[in-house]
């Protein structure tokens, strides 16, 4: 006789399990503790197994009944209907343990064995704790497109679009990992190119007319601040490689006497090292930052407690303090002046501009190539730079 609501809320437990049978393999065993489970008996390649289908009263006779009937059409199909629960429930446990926090993790951690610069790895982890939030603790391979643009959007609506942009970006290489390690089926980032509003693209502030470059140089010829600060200050625009190299610069990457210094890989943006030949004037700076720092490890030494280079804003600051603000000149600026005025003179190939500005070539046989052909060039180069820097600076420039 099929059960009924009124018999099983009467139903009395006992001190062994009981079962009360509905229809078609449907029962609910009573268990001595006073639960009431749901069960189903059914038969698979002759063998007699049991599924759970829940506990009463969170699941109704009504309810049951359902699950009983879906049980037995995946039974018509060949499918084992336990089977099917375990792996279902094997597929969610995955899934929250394939989180894209843990998968972002990963992605973080592998970068960093491959040899990212420290300040790649940490705007990389900001960047992420931007996401994490919201996005942090759901299933990978679960991630909607419009979740990630709402997220995306919450930074962009406080007028950071660079920083949305750059998000977007991190988000796309963590979800291609995941797909590469069998995580997630595709990467939703791809559908969301031109979603967000485009950032204007800001040029770092340069002084790129000679004159102008002959005052510049001057001002920083009478700036009397901290003595490794004024060498630095001096040094950039002879050798106009990027300031964090700059400031991260140490002696054992120098050859004063060969007039080399030579940047590791990991140092560079690029992840190529790079070879800046070195004028007699960039060779003389160095020797007087020699006397003050020789003994440390960096070149440009922090004040305080000496063994850290350098803040980023030191050369900046300095230039603030000789009257250039942020949209008029900037440290990495000097590198669009060496880029422009190098370019203006005719004497020189663009390629080797290129490879003294450690740009990469798209070419990766040709960019090698290049790097030994413009060599010699590259030394004329530096020398010829050195002295066009003194003529600008004591030139009859008003």
């Amino acid at each position: 006789m099929p059960l009924t609501d009124t018999a099983i809320r009467q139903a009395k437990h006992g001190p062994k399990p009981i079962k009360l049978f509905d229809e078609r393999g449907l029962f609910l065993l009573l268990q001595p503790s006073g639960g009431k489970l749901w069960r189903l008996k059914y038969r698979v390649d002759g063998k007699e197994k049991k599924l759970g289908l829940g506990t009463y009263p969170d699941v109704s006779l009504k309810e049951a009944r359902k699950r009983r009937d879906e049980a037995r059409s995946k039974l018509a199909d060949g499918i084992d209907p336990a089977a099917a629960k375990k792996a279902a429930n094997d597929a969610r446990r995955e899934a929250a343990g394939n989180t894209f926090r843990t998968v972002a993790e990963e992605y973080l951690d592998k970068i960093a064995r491959e040899g990212r610069a420290a300040v790649t790895i940490g705007k990389s982890r900001w960047l992420y704790s931007l996401i994490d939030k919201d996005l942090g603790s759901r299933p990978v391979a679960e991630i909607k497109p419009a979740e990630l643009l709402s997220t995306l959007q919450k930074v962009e609506a406080k007028g950071h679009l660079e920083t949305a942009r750059r998000m977007r970006s991190l988000a796309s290489r963590i979800f291609r990992y995941a797909v590469a390690t069998s995580r997630a089926e595709s990467d939703p980032t791809a559908l969301l190119r031109g979603a967000l509003a485009a950032p204007k693209v800001k040029h770092h502030s340069a002084i790129l007319e000679a004159a102008a470059v002959g005052e510049l140089l001057r001002a920083i010829e009478g700036y009397q601040g901290q003595p490794l600060t004024c060498i630095a200050l001096k040094l950039t625009p002879h050798v106009f490689v990027r300031p964090g190299e700059l400031r991260q610069a140490e002696w054992t990457e120098f050859d004063l006497d060969g007039a080399i210094w030579t940047i590791p890989a990991e140092k560079m943006k690029m992840r190529d090292p790079h070879v800046v030949p070195l004028s007699t004037q960039a060779v003389g700076l160095l020797r007087s930052a020699e006397a003050l720092s020789g003994g440390q490890r960096y070149v440009f030494s922090s004040l305080y407690p000496g063994n850290r280079p350098m803040s980023e804003n030191t050369v900046n600051a300095a230039l603030r303090r000789i009257g250039y603000t942020g949209a008029e000149m900037t440290a990495h600026g000097f590198r669009a002046m060496a880029s422009t005025l190098l370019n203006e003179s005719g004497r020189w190939s663009p390629d080797a501009i290129e490879r003294a500005l450690a740009h990469r070539d798209g070419n990766a046989v040709r960019g090698v190539y290049h790097r030994g052909k413009h060599w010699a060039e590259r030394v004329q180069m530096a020398q010829w730079w050195s002295h066009h820097l003194d003529e600008l600076r004591d030139g009859p420039f008003s």
